[in-house]
């Protein structure tokens, strides 16, 4: 059963490439069958995994998923599979008729409708749980039962047939603008994924973070930050990712002497903080470009530089002062047992690499379609993955024979396509679900209720708005992907921001899109936490504050764009730069405030903490340049005085950076 996963996975890719370089059929029809085909992949891997694997025969493996204890479920996602074959095919072949006839449909195209409507809510449970189908099932619910709605939120209600046009029949709702950009945008950067795992990447990111322990005491923690953080920008699920790099980071910082719960905290908002990080964002660039009127892909990566700059050094800061208390002794050459050669790291940087610049280079400077930059890139990833092991093996830089290596990076390429629906499957089943639920809200004018109910609690207020609008993104976020939970608070939020007070449209989108990925870390759901507390083993209360504390700035940073929006306008003038600066700084001195381990009484360190995070606060936020600057002119005050003290010496945590040799293991500091 893997190996006809395999095969399928490579007729599928087979299809989204040709698509990609053809596109022959329009768009929507090209999302019908897509979805459709990711969903039969989807069925067969749930099955697989019932088979325990899927590593017997063929029928060795359908006899096991068949088996005792299990017939129920293979039952249900065998009409799973069914349904969606049927269903696809027909819109997909009725498609041109379909899409002309808005408002008019048989019965048995409601019957079929209903059913594949059934499944969806199915494979959306089985994908992610209770608590995102409770998303989807007060959706729908609040579509019928519009007319018990409270106060704004009251609408008349749709009927059951309208909501079934909406979802299935009209081609739009589940077969919508969010599944056509899942299969013509995303789908061939989780390729690129796929090939990255498939090939390797992950080994080559943690002898990076490895290496650093020479330089720096945190090395072992950063280690979690770095691979978190890469992986984390183009999984698209903060939640995925905290599961898939933290069943590796999370026991070695353990390992290492770092507390269980210190060590999931910093697994949770690496993961989280990967989500922001250019040049995917964690796939909610494709979505923000697709949504805001006259940008590229290109100005959304742009515009969110400084503020993924500013999160990166302000993580950085607080895992080191976090870890280095808690870390052993450790020797850097006792972390990789089985050392690179030079010249293959170095051809390793080159294959990873390489593709990584076509992609800068398609999109940034050629600014091709997001689409062509996709294929590029992965092609590039694909001749790369195949082609440095063989030039290697042929010059000797390896013990593989060229058979060797050719036969080994086969099997990672078919192994990578593998991986790449294996990925993309649950975050286009999501996104198909969060696409039908949202055309149900936009059906009933909850979107314009939502932004008069702000107004009317805000009373014209802004930073009253911003604080109701985040707290809003919050629990619309929870429990969801980054793609989903920004794709939500992008549609209802963002215009409300934008049309009533008078924000740029990056700076809306961009502030949702910060705080819709709180979520993650925000109790009492927080998903995220909850996923990497559980590989920690440790308590989860303590490790959403440990996280809290370590993201700190992620709290503040979105009412940055509120007030000097300039910092993500994608252009890099001296008003960018100087609102970034002063972010920067504000945000170091929260982190400064919050976890470093000050020596002084519990009176003057409490105040120390107090004072430094509130004028952090102010050096980020405050409309002011005056009051900003003061604020930053007191922050580095009362380091230098404390510098001076020298007790603590905040210099001096970071002096073993510069000291130490190469060859020296690590020492605690002070």
């Amino acid at each position: 059963m893997r190996n006809l996963l395999i095969f399928l996975s490579l007729f599928f890719w087979g299809w989204v490439i040709f698509y990609a370089q053809t596109q022959l059929i329009p768009r929507g029809q090209y999302a019908i069958v897509f979805l459709g085909a990711i969903l039969e992949l989807y069925v067969l891997t749930e099955m697989m995994e019932m088979a325990g694997g899927g590593r017997a025969d063929i029928v060795g493996d359908f006899k096991k998923v068949y088996g005792p204890g299990n017939r129920l479920e293979a039952a249900i996602l065998t009409f799973s599979a069914i349904d969606v074959a049927v269903t696809c095919t027909y819109l997909a072949y009725n498609f041109n008729r379909l899409i002309t006839g808005v408002g008019r449909a048989e019965q048995y195209e409601y019957v079929m409708a209903a059913a594949f409507t059934i499944v969806m809510i199915y494979l959306t449970w089985r994908s992610f749980g209770g608590t995102f189908l409770a998303v989807v099932i007060l959706g729908f619910a609040y579509g019928f039962f519009g007319m018990y709605a409270p106060g704004p939120l009251e609408h008349g209600g749709l009927g059951v047939e309208r909501i079934l046009r909406t979802v299935v029949i009209g081609l739009d709702g589940f077969f919508g603008f969010l599944t056509k950009l899942v299969a013509a945008w995303i789908a061939l950067f989780l390729l690129y994924a796929g090939f990255l795992k498939g090939y390797g990447a992950f080994d080559l990111i943690m002898r990076l973070a490895f290496r650093s322990v020479k330089y720096i005491d945190s090395g072992i923690a950063q280690t979690a930050v770095l691979a978190s953080a890469v992986i984390g920008s183009v999984n698209g699920s903060q939640t995925a990712n905290a599961g898939m790099t933290g069943s590796f980071t999370i026991p070695l910082m353990k390992r290492n002497g770092i507390e269980p719960e210190t060590a999931g905290a910093i697994e949770a908002v690496a993961s989280t903080s990967g989500q922001v990080l250019p040049p995917v964002m964690g796939a909610a660039a494709f979505i923000m470009a697709s949504l805001i009127n006259g940008v590229t892909y290109a100005d959304v990566i742009v515009a969110g530089l400084i503020p993924a700059a500013i999160l990166c050094v302000t993580i950085f800061i607080a895992v080191h002062y976090v870890s280095v208390p808690q870390l052993d002794e450790t020797n850097p050459g006792n972390l990789v047992t089985d050392t690179m050669p030079r010249a293959e790291f170095a051809t390793e940087i080159i294959k990873y690499g390489f593709p990584l610049a076509v992609l800068i280079y398609r999109l940034g400077i050629e600014q091709v379609t997001v689409m062509t930059a996709a294929l590029w890139t992965t092609g590039a990833m694909l001749f790369m993955g195949i082609s440095m092991p063989l030039i290697g093996a042929l010059l000797g830089l390896t013990d593989e024979s060229p058979f060797e290596a050719l036969k080994r990076t086969l099997w990672e390429t078919l192994d990578g396509a593998r991986e790449g629906v294996i990925v993309l499957a649950p975050v286009t089943i999501i996104l198909a679900a969060i696409n039908g639920v949202v055309d149900i809200l936009t059906a009933t004018g909850v979107p314009t209720a939502i932004s008069l109910t702000l107004m009317d609690l805000s009373g014209g207020m802004l930073w009253l708005a911003a604080i109701l609008a985040m707290i809003i993104c919050i629990i619309l976020g929870l429990g969801m992907p980054t793609t989903a939970s920004y794709t939500i608070v992008a549609l209802l939020i963002a215009p409300t921001m934008t049309n009533q007070f008078m924000l740029p449209q990056f700076a809306s989108h961009f502030f949702v899109f910060y705080a819709a990925i709180l979520a993650g870390l925000t109790p009492p759901i927080a998903t995220c936490v909850a996923v990497a507390c559980g590989i920690a083993g440790g308590d989860f209360w303590e490790t959403c504050l440990e996280g809290i504390k370590i993201s700190a700035p992620l709290f503040i940073l979105p009412f940055v764009f509120v007030y000097h929006p300039e910092i993500v306008s994608a252009e890099f003038g001296a008003e960018t730069f100087l609102s970034g600066g002063l972010a920067l700084i504000g945000a170091v001195s929260m982190i400064h405030g919050i976890n470093y381990v000050f020596t002084f009484d519990r009176l003057v360190t409490l105040s120390a903490r107090v004072t430094l995070s509130v004028l952090g606060v102010l050096a980020m936020v405050h409309p002011n340049r005056l009051v900003q600057f003061g604020a930053v002119a007191v922050v580095i005050a009362l380091y230098v005085l404390q510098t001076l003290i020298g007790r603590p010496d905040p210099v001096g945590v970071f002096r073993s950076v510069f000291s130490r040799s190469d060859s020296a293991p690590v020492e605690k500091s002070a």
